[in-house]
């Protein structure tokens, strides 16, 4: 529309100039070698113009004969650039199929047609690297350094491979150059950041840390983090050779991160040698609302050194009432109990614990407590081996390591804060074998037996003279477990009411023919005795027993004792001897 518009005012104007001459009529006159020419002002401005376009047409077609050998040449070019991208191209599309035939093919190509284009070094270097040629990628990338707009490119591939082969030095150089030319390259400042970590040069990495974070290569919150865990690690590094330098590093630390385990647990201990013991507790306790970990309440319970056992375990109740029903501080508050022997209260602390599933630090402590309460062997080994055989406790785990100190760094994949307080996977098996009977050992405190009553079928009769009735007291005594106090033996009479664990309580009553016979009837985790009872069944033709079998527990290491001789005396009772 305005080109129409403008087509339409240059036409006005030119009529607007005719009829101005027009209307004013005039002659002009030319005399030039001799010749005079007269005409009118009108045939005069005609007779310019037509010059001028003849001029314009003669200019013209001298440039294009002149121009000619350019244009062909600069068609050759063309076309042979067009051919070059499209070689690159399919290269490219070769490389992302994982075709490095095709591959070299369409770089030899590109780089006939197209020479050193940027993109022909690339498809070269990525085509090498592809077939596995490590010295034509270099080469590659080497040439790439000769251009400005390249450059960086050909750094980040050098230092691609100088890792590949194993050349730290050279990989470190190659990124200090990257950041020095362009320093908001983000593989760049994050190698560096890895190289220093890897070194233990905290001070260098928090650098690289805060450099990432103005340039808005990392987030705020991971970068606060980072600098708390690498304050942390400075901290425990400096700790035995700059107390000072260690303690403010652990104090920024815990400012930036307050639920940071190590740092907390560092500058209470370090506050509490220094003898500023309420800034210590009030550090300790927020760290503990913040995340619960064992390292947490020993530094809380050792806060004031000389305290006797009673003062440790009403700390340890304070800082339980912190976190309710938190494990931690259950098993926390059930250790100070037991150190202060208020065996009751660490029974009943850890008996929710064990409800959900006892885990090892929950049995170890069982075991310690029977033997400060009892100083039952027995006891101990059982719980012992249960915590064999219970889920395992919450652990420092980075990268399939388990650890039982924190670390900055994983040692296995070199990353910063990698290291987390979780429950190991299980290599096994995702669930925990059952424990037998584990509140019943906490709500009773004689020795942990086990007995469950097993009916055995009787073989047929065999035809026996009738024999007549006589009462025959049986008795039975089992072998005392290898502690302090032997405690006394069951005893069966003809109507007797045998007591066992919570599981069974079997009545067994003995009557006149009573055969005994030892049998043993093993345990895949326990090596059990056996105490047969025999009942007979008295009738005519009827002379068969009816034994009625008590499993007793033993530990995995405990041999338990010899299988049982009879022995028959002069009064005609029978008697089991351990």
């Amino acid at each position: 529309m305005v080109r129409v518009l403008v087509y339409l005012a240059v036409f006005a104007a030119l009529a607007v100039g005719a009829v101005w001459l027009a209307d004013r009529p005039g002659e002009v006159s030319v005399v030039w070698q001799g010749w005079r020419v007269d005409t009118s002002v009108a045939l005069a401005a005609i007779a310019v113009v037509v010059l001028a376009l003849l001029t314009m047409l003669a200019f013209g077609l001298l440039r294009f004969v002149f121009g000619l050998p350019g244009a062909f040449s600069f068609a050759s070019r063309s076309r042979r650039r067009t051919r070059g991208f499209e070689a690159v191209s399919r290269g490219m599309v070769a490389i992302g199929a994982g075709d490095p035939i095709a591959a070299g093919r369409h770089a030899v190509d590109a780089r006939r047609y197209a020479g050193n284009e940027p993109l022909t070094l690339l498809l070269e270097a990525q085509a090498a690297q592809l077939s596995g040629d490590r010295g034509r990628a270099e080469a590659a990338f080497k040439a790439m350094l000769d251009k400005p707009e390249t450059r960086v490119l050909g750094l980040r591939g050098l230092f691609v491979e100088a890792k590949r082969r194993g050349d730290l030095a050279a990989a470190r150089a190659f990124a200090d150059d990257a950041v020095r030319r362009s320093p908001s390259l983000a593989w760049a400042n994050d190698a560096l950041l890895d190289f220093h970590t890897h070194a233990g040069d905290w001070q260098a990495a928090r650098t690289a840390v805060e450099r990432r974070a103005a340039l808005r290569l990392a987030d705020k919150a991971d970068a606060k983090r980072q600098r708390a865990v690498l304050l942390a690690a400075e901290a425990l590094e400096a700790r035995g050779s700059a107390p000072e330098k260690a303690l403010a590093a652990a104090l920024e630390a815990v400012k930036l991160a307050p639920g940071l385990t190590p740092a907390a647990a560092l500058a209470g201990r370090m506050l509490a040698e220094r003898g500023d013991i309420r800034k210590a507790v009030k550090l300790l306790e927020a760290a503990w609302k913040e995340v619960s970990h064992p390292d947490l309440a020993a530094a809380y319970l050792d806060v004031r050194p000389g305290d006797s056992a009673q003062d440790r375990l009403a700390r340890a109740t304070t800082l339980a009432k912190l976190r309710p029903a938190d494990p931690e501080g259950v098993l926390a508050l059930a250790g100070a109990a037991i150190h202060a022997r208020d065996f009751a209260r660490a029974r009943s602390v850890l008996k929710p614990l064990l409800a959900g599933g006892a885990s090892v630090r929950a049995c170890l402590l069982m075991a310690e407590l029977e033997e400060a309460e009892h100083g039952a062997a027995g006891r101990v080994r059982e719980w012992l081996s249960r915590a064999t055989r219970a889920p395992r406790d919450a652990a420092w785990v980075a990268d399939g390591l388990v650890s039982d100190q924190w670390m900055p760094v994983s040692p296995i994949s070199g990353r910063l804060d990698a290291f987390v307080w979780t429950v190991p996977p299980a290599t096994l098996s995702s669930q925990a074998p059952a424990l037998d009977d584990v509140l019943a050992d906490l709500d009773d405190n004689r020795p942990l037996i086990e007995a469950r009553a097993e009916t055995v079928e009787p073989a047929p009769a065999a035809v026996a003279p009738p024999a007549p009735v006589r009462e025959a007291p049986v008795k039975v005594e089992t072998a005392p477990e290898p502690q302090p106090k032997a405690e006394p033996a069951a005893v069966v009479t003809p109507v007797a009411e045998v007591k066992t664990a919570p599981a069974a309580e079997p009545k067994v009553e003995a009557k006149p023919e009573a055969k005994v016979e030892p049998k043993t009837e093993p345990k895949p985790d326990a090596k059990p005795e056996t105490v047969i009872v025999s009942e007979p069944v008295v009738g005519v033709g009827e002379g068969r027993t009816k034994p009625v079998i008590f499993p007793v527990a033993h530990a995995p290491d405990d041999p338990g004792p010899e299988q049982p001789q009879p022995v028959d005396d002069k009064k005609g009772k029978f008697r089991l001897f351990g």
